[in-house]
């Protein structure tokens, strides 16, 4: 099944068509960075990533045609609020407050929050040696939160980034980053920076598909459910994510 990948900052004229698309039973609108490796990135000018295969497979699975809306990160909730997507794959974590304003799909991703330092740093030995250090995360993300809510988070220089938080690390400009644990792997072995993993994860997360709560996204909602628990069935979602991560990581 072919899927439209719409790449590029969203322009009005784009939204226009996106939005002339809520009312087709036949399309899956799904909004993502295309910014977030390995789950969403362009490589020559085409989407990939873990994200967009496992929304490939719901479509397919769904008999639904996938547009795939590409945004900054910190507009794609708007975006979804407003009607302009069905849903976000951007490693969306739940969260108590997240809860409050969507709905979810059960999580297909589970993993945990890891500090990342520049190697050889022998001063940072997991988050309990963060506090008097610069730390950065990616802007939109979850881990801003984790971290605020330290005990000594008051003591932590937090600096929130749109990109190239890995970077600046192995720079030496922040003194570590924290994303999660499979990502952060990832990356050290796919780009070759002089990074290593300080400690074990320290937050526990499950990423889900969150939907508006309106009656007739409850539904899609339920079906995209009911999507991925047939690709969890049939080794799908285990296959992909083998692919990108050399591990399961949508089971817990």
């Amino acid at each position: 099944m072919s899927s439209r990948v719409l790449v590029a900052a969203v322009l009005s004229g784009a939204l226009a068509i996106a939005g002339s698309a809520q009312a087709q039973d036949d399309v899956l609108r799904v909004g993502m960075s295309g910014s977030y490796f390995p789950f969403t990135f362009v490589e020559r000018d085409t989407l990939k990533g873990f994200e967009v295969e496992v929304m490939q497979a719901v479509g397919e699975e769904l008999g639904l045609e996938v547009d795939f809306v590409t945004a900054n990160f910190s507009g794609l909730f708007g975006m979804l609020e407003s009607g302009r997507i069905d849903t976000i794959a951007n490693q969306i974590t739940i969260t108590e407050e997240r809860e409050v304003k969507y709905l979810f799909t059960e999580p297909y991703v589970y993993d945990g929050a890891q500090v990342v330092v520049r190697a050889g740093n022998e001063e940072i030995e997991g988050v309990e040696d963060l506090k008097g250090k610069r730390v950065a995360v990616n802007l939109g993300s979850n881990y801003e939160q984790l971290l605020r809510e330290l005990p000594y988070a008051d003591e932590i220089d937090i600096r929130t980034y749109d990109s190239n938080i890995e970077q600046d690390t192995a720079l030496g400009r922040v003194d570590a980053f924290v994303m999660d644990r499979v990502s952060a792997s990832q990356v050290i072995q796919e780009r070759s920076l002089p990074l290593q993993l300080a400690g074990e994860p320290f937050s526990s997360i499950r990423n889900a598909l969150p939907f508006r709560d309106t009656e007739a996204d409850r539904a899609l909602r339920d079906r995209v459910d009911e999507a991925l628990a047939t690709l969890r069935e049939n080794g799908t979602l285990a296959s992909i994510s083998e692919r990108w991560f050399g591990t399961d990581i949508t089971r817990p």
